[in-house]
């Protein structure tokens, strides 16, 4: 019953739509003092609000619809009126949601959800630790058919948000109030449409490049269709995904859609021609962002734009701005730059994360840090030489005691080894010079040096004559002047000691 009312009103909704309110241009504040209320559960709206229902015909207990506007960062209170059509009765500047644009998709990802989603009354906490709170339901069944999950999603107060909408305790207590009243009038389910923007074709266009652009153009589907009959559409699921005012058979989220699912004819002739001018809306877009892409922002990036908002405020407060205030259009190739510098910061941090996680689980446990492995190859011998020079020098004790201490004699160096020993017998050493001694006889040598050992003897301690000669001492040069003490000669004076020496040291 009805979709037949809805299919006979479509026809002409895309006359009344003109008619509708679209003049609160401006944010509402909440008309509510805290210092004043008595009781959350019993507050009673303000003057201010029951005048303007008045005003646009709807009955204090008529049905309400809530539509969240991430980008803009609204939350829109639409309220049936007596002809039960749908018109913005409140818009308030959401305080703080978490995340980007996109759907929730797990547990801690900080992500706002994005979808439909019904509030029925068991779903209001009014003990909630963030004052006042409802809670929007996720995951639902298109959640869980495309494996999203995550628990405790609100709409709260405080003005603080990990993955929730978070509003200011006011507001809440405004928005709390107005569910509460349409429960009373009988209302089951109060729909949640949480939207990433306005689905029109120039914002479409511009988030074209968008990895969650499939998804947005199925939410887009009842968007528009709340777009044309101001009701909210009656949502199903089938091939895990969206689908909207459908008649026809059972559905199940992740089955086949059933195949005499059909959209109402009025509705379908109303849509077609809603699409018409979308196309041709899309196209002008596509023509002006020629070149362009939107630059999303993160969630620093938006407090950024709103810290001066928090000056004088309690350290819960924590307000995150709008995407349209910290985003901007720029070049595709400018875009890609940036998105590549952004993803590195960000793997960097969860690299921190990740790393800070481990540190503290093994600090609980009461593990001890692990140890880097040892090095599998094998580490280069150094030579004797360098080794020997590596070591520290030995200690020398004190200045003074250094005074005292009687030098040790220095051990002459080795003779370097004889590796080899020519064998042209041009090379021998001959006598064929005199030698003189000091006093001028004249000695004479034999004419011929003896023949040296060979080479490999040398090496090995061995020699041709004698297994017991030791390796040949190359022989003196002839040409030198002896000068060895002679009999007679008296003994070279030994140098006198400094006066200050009085030791032998």
């Amino acid at each position: 019953m009805r979709l037949t009312n809805l299919a006979a009103s479509a026809a002409v909704a895309l006359i009344l739509t003109g008619c509708t309110n679209e003049t609160l241009d401006t944010v509402d504040k909440a008309d509510v003092d805290l210092r004043t209320v008595k009781s959350k559960t019993a507050y009673e709206l303000s003057g201010k609000i029951v005048d303007r229902m008045r005003e646009l015909n709807m009955p204090r207990t008529s049905p309400i619809m809530l539509r969240i506007l991430k980008e803009e960062g609204l939350l829109e209170v639409w309220k049936a009126d007596s002809a039960n059509r749908f018109q913005k009765l409140r818009q308030y500047a959401i305080c703080a949601w978490s995340g980007k644009l996109g759907p929730k998709v797990k547990e801690g990802d900080r992500q706002a959800p994005e979808g439909f989603y019904p509030l029925a009354p068991g779903q209001m906490n009014p003990n909630s630790s963030y004052y006042l709170a409802i809670n929007t339901g996720f995951p639902n069944a298109y959640d869980r058919a495309n494996g999203r999950f995550g628990t405790n999603l609100m709409i709260h107060g405080a003005c603080s948000s990990s993955g929730c909408y978070s509003m200011t305790d006011e507001q809440m207590q405004e928005i709390f109030a107005l569910a509460r009243d349409a429960f009373k009038g009988g209302q089951k389910t109060i729909q949640l449409q949480a939207l990433p923007f306005r689905m029109t074709a120039e914002n479409m266009a511009r988030h074209k490049d968008n990895p969650n652009y499939e998804f947005w153009k199925n939410l887009k589907t009842g968007y528009d269709q709340f777009e044309i009959t101001k009701r909210p559409p009656d949502v199903g699921f089938c091939e895990k995904k969206y689908v909207f005012n459908q008649q026809g058979g059972a559905m199940n989220p992740a089955s086949t859609c059933p195949a005499d699912m059909s959209t109402p004819p009025a509705l379908s002739a109303a849509l077609a021609a809603y699409n018409r001018k979308y196309d041709e809306d899309y196209a002008k877009a596509l023509n002006k962002f020629k070149g362009m892409a939107w630059y999303e922002p993160s969630e620093a990036e938006r407090k950024a734009v709103v810290a001066k908002t928090r000056e004088g405020k309690d350290l819960a407060y924590a307000p995150t701005g709008s995407s349209l205030a910290a985003g901007k259009l720029m070049s595709t190739a400018e875009l890609e730059k940036k998105e590549s510098l952004r993803a590195e910061i960000e793997d960097a941090r969860k690299a921190a994360e990740i790393q800070k996680a481990e540190l503290d689980k093994i600090s609980k446990t009461g593990r001890r840090l692990p140890v880097p492995a040892a090095n599998p190859l094998p580490r280069p011998e150094l030579p004797a030489t360098m080794t020997a020079s590596a070591q520290p020098p030995a200690k020398t004790g004190s200045l003074f005691a250094s005074l005292f201490r009687r030098a040790a004699p220095q051990e002459a160096p080795a003779d370097p080894e004889i590796t080899d020993v020519p064998a042209d017998p041009s090379t021998q050493v001959t006598a064929s010079t005199p030698a003189h001694s000091a006093t001028g006889a004249r000695h004479e040598p034999s004419t011929t040096a003896p023949a040296p050992a060979s080479a490999s003897a040398v090496k090995s301690g061995r020699s041709t004559g004698s297994p017991s000669t030791k390796p040949p001492v190359p022989a003196a040069n002839p040409a030198e002047v002896a000068t060895a003490p002679q009999p007679g000669d008296a003994p070279a004076e030994k140098p006198k000691r400094p006066f200050w020496k009085i030791w032998d040291n």
